[in-house]
């Protein structure tokens, strides 16, 4: 879940995992609780609720679609800065492993790199989560255009297949200019694939923060100036 809501000039940003198989985590109760603890104006809830409750019926119209198990290893990318900590790096994935954990890997990667922030496990394992998430949309979309097709060619008498990029894309990962398989990267590709960490001073975090905040009210009043025009003239 990603929240970022404004209301009566205070702001709330923040991101977390939400268990949509636990019966016992409800929205109304969950925002009500998080309301509370961080002293937010009864306004908050309904859009806080909201915005969750959109992200989980996305989910849920993506659950039931049908899925494939088979090894398909993808370069999943990091670019995070939590608090004073900025993480870039980037690693090989099986996105079709649905037994794989976010969570201990991302909490190995901060053991390994002796990250002390407790927060950044957690934005680690989000962000893989996240684009796991965007992949499986991508998947689901890209076998229902390949299902509407071979029924069209059905249909029109034609009998052919080609090969899919997705379906060989976990071989081309790994295939040398011999056309051998190695899980042993290239000298070439070791800085791509080192991670790379920066611990930035409170002066830094706060100019960064200021930027964030500026670029953001430009980004409202521009959508703003949108919603405006759109209602002048492109009512139907």
């Amino acid at each position: 879940m990603r929240l970022d809501v404004e209301y009566e000039g205070r702001r709330l940003k923040d991101a977390f995992t939400w268990n949509v198989d636990d019966p016992d985590i409800e929205i109304y109760p969950f925002v009500r609780r998080m309301a509370k603890d961080l002293n937010l104006p009864s306004g908050f809830t309904p859009i806080i609720a909201q915005q969750m409750q959109t992200q989980l019926d996305e989910f849920r119209s993506l659950e039931a679609q049908e899925m494939t198990t088979e090894e398909r290893v993808q370069t999943l990318r990091l670019d995070l800065r939590v608090n004073n900590t900025v993480v870039h790096d980037q690693f090989l994935w099986d996105v079709n492993n649905f037994d794989s954990d976010p969570e201990g890997f991302a909490r190995g990667l901060c053991k390994d790199l002796e990250l002390e922030d407790p927060e950044v496990a957690p934005a680690i394992a989000l962000s893989i989560r996240e684009q796991l998430y965007e992949i499986a949309k991508q998947n689901i979309a890209s076998g229902r255009e390949t299902r509407i097709s071979k029924k069209v060619r059905r249909e029109s008498g034609v009998d052919f297949t080609q090969p899919s990029a997705l379906g060989t894309l976990a071989v081309n990962l790994m295939r040398r200019p011999n056309s051998k398989i190695s899980i042993v990267r290239r000298k070439n590709e070791w800085d791509m694939f080192e991670p790379n960490v920066e611990i930035l001073s409170d002066r830094e975090v706060e100019a960064i923060d200021a930027r964030e905040e500026r670029n953001a009210r430009i980004k409202k009043r521009q959508e703003e100036k949108e919603d405006a025009y759109s209602s002048r003239y492109l009512r139907v």
